[in-house]
């Protein structure tokens, strides 16, 4: 009796266990980001995960190891990089962040960029980044 009592304790636990938001998903990207995280930056990335310039809709970069070697450049080149959101909108799976980033590949000058970010079952699958030109 005992054994079917946790059995059903661990099934209804695991029932219970709430998935992060997009708008958390993102957050958590962003953390990693910031803390120069591969790993950590890399788990919250769907192997299919496509980068697109807003400004003609071409594709710049598609799937995780694409992912893994550009970031891992970009963190290994850039020991003061940090992105702050300077607003945010979440709209069903999207969010959608203006972000000032600075110390990227060792520049002191600040970037500006709108991201989208489409998010599917706690995974980043598409970010498409509009640059001001």
């Amino acid at each position: 009796m005992k054994l079917i009592y946790t059995l059903f304790l661990i099934i209804c636990s695991s029932s219970t266990i709430a998935q992060m938001t997009p708008e958390e998903v993102v957050q958590k990207q962003l953390e990693a980001y910031n803390n120069r995280d591969i790993d950590g930056f890399i788990t919250l990335v769907s192997e299919r995960i496509t980068f697109y310039d807003y400004s003609d809709n071409r594709m710049t970069m598609q799937g995780t190891e694409a992912c893994k070697e550009f970031y891992s450049d970009l963190f290994e080149a850039s020991p003061k990089l940090h992105s702050t959101i300077l607003t945010r909108t979440v709209l069903g799976n999207k969010v959608i962040d203006h972000e000032r980033i600075t110390g990227r590949n060792g520049h002191e000058a600040a970037l500006e960029l709108v991201l989208i970010y489409e998010v599917q079952n706690e995974k980043i699958i598409r970010i498409t980044v509009l640059k001001d030109e």
